[in-house]
């Protein structure tokens, strides 16, 4: 979202909409608010939002409810709608020895499975997530309400490409272990060895062959094979069986 000054020069703002996600934002503290929307009566969860407003209260505007579904581009905002300074992503790519578990997501496309992906993530513990800009969803209002505002906590590095991810990683020195539907082994059985990257690929495709090279395959066992696990639902059971087969835990 932009806004524009006097001057014809532009500042970008991030919208957060939803109870979870403004308060998990306000509590983060990771980025500025600069403004609160809401409507009258205030909704119900107004009390609890408020106990996390900064010393310095927030310019708050009343709209109307439609002006909020405008804003948020959704009618799940329960009544609130933040603007905030952008989010910030890592600078550098993920030292391996700081962060020895890490999620690289290559295509995930739908938003929703992005930010349930976030929340499991930052559920089980994962040090970091890479995303890449050419190829999947981007960190969006959607995504952070999706994902309870729990994105708001994770260290997330945005590459150009998988391709360039996959060679900064490997110089980071990190193990790959490429989710596949078929043809991997079992992943109940794998040993898992430190520093972890484990990559998930997009929801139609998959991870390209190319890149399904650069580590061990592993497959989710399951009883039908002409199906697939949901994206997110597969990252979740990964993650946490990755995490808890490592020396992580």
């Amino acid at each position: 979202m932009k806004k524009s000054n006097k001057k014809n020069s532009s500042q970008v703002y991030d919208v957060v909409y939803g109870s979870h996600a403004v308060i998990e934002m306000l509590k983060a503290k990771r980025r500025k608010l600069i403004s609160i929307y809401t409507i009258k009566p205030l909704p119900k969860i107004w009390d609890k939002v408020k106990k996390h407003f900064p010393k310095r209260v927030a310019n708050i505007q009343y709209v109307s409810k439609d002006a909020l579904t405008r804003m948020a581009g959704s009618e799940e905002h329960n009544g609130i709608v933040a603007l905030v300074s952008p989010f910030i992503f890592s600078k550098t790519i993920f030292d391996s020895k700081k962060k020895p578990f890490i999620l690289l997501l290559d295509g995930i496309q739908d938003v929703r499975n992005l930010g349930a992906i976030l929340r499991t993530a930052y559920c089980v513990g994962v040090d970091g997530v890479v995303i890449c800009k050419k190829g999947g969803a981007s960190i969006s209002p959607a995504v952070f309400k999706t994902s309870a505002g729990l994105a708001e906590y994770l260290n997330i590095y945005q590459a150009p490409s998988i391709n360039s991810a996959i060679f900064q990683l490997k110089q980071a020195g990190y193990n790959f272990y490429m989710s596949v539907l078929n043809n991997g082994k079992n992943a109940l059985e794998v040993e898992y060895k430190s520093p972890i990257c484990l990559v998930i690929g997009n929801e139609a495709v998959g991870i390209s062959k190319e890149i399904a090279k650069k580590g061990e395959l592993i497959t989710l066992p399951q009883v039908r094979k002409d199906i697939s696990y949901n994206a997110s639902v597969a990252t979740g059971i990964l993650i946490f069986v990755a995490f808890h087969k490592s020396n992580l835990k």
